[in-house]
């Protein structure tokens, strides 16, 4: 029963380190509180139902953003979403995080590029670590992170210019 207990604290220490990181990931993917509510449960479901053991802190981290990732992916391939079609308005006022023009430039660029440059700057993954999360080379999530730059870049002299 102690060695139960125990566990539960481990299992509670693990979602709490994870939540902030999974839920603004799912946020950023899907561009609905309530999707990527969804999403988080879904993920700490897979976590406490196959209760994986973590070489370190970042495999661990890197394991819920790979999750994350593939479940973000199942969700807008499911046949639901792919029949029902809802405003894709962002709500970054229901966002924990206080929203920036930043935040909503990375959240407008195309899924691939954001959460590239979502994971880099916001979770300050390295290169190596986003490819394995994602799926993707090296080299092409540099190139994500090279074409995502460049589009914050243009979208803040365009808007440079009108102000």
């Amino acid at each position: 029963m102690a060695s139960e207990t125990l566990r539960s604290a481990d299992r509670d220490s693990v979602l709490a380190r994870n939540a902030g990181t999974v839920y603004r990931l799912a946020y950023l993917r899907t561009g609905n509180v309530h999707d990527a509510e969804d999403i988080m449960q879904d993920v700490f479901l897979r976590y406490i139902r196959r209760s994986p053991e973590f070489e370190s802190t970042e495999h661990e981290k890197a394991w819920f953003i790979r999750v994350t990732v593939n479940r973000t992916r199942s969700f807008f391939a499911s046949p639901w979403k792919q029949r029902v079609v809802f405003s894709e308005e962002k709500d970054f006022t229901s966002e924990p995080v206080a929203a920036t023009g930043i935040t909503e430039a990375v959240a407008a660029l195309p899924k691939d590029i954001s959460t590239a440059i979502h994971l880099y700057y916001y979770e300050n993954l390295p290169v190596k670590d986003i490819s394995e999360a994602t799926g993707k080379s090296e080299s092409a999530v540099k190139a994500l992170l090279f074409r995502g730059r460049k589009l914050l870049k243009l979208e803040s002299e365009s808007e440079t210019e009108k102000g």
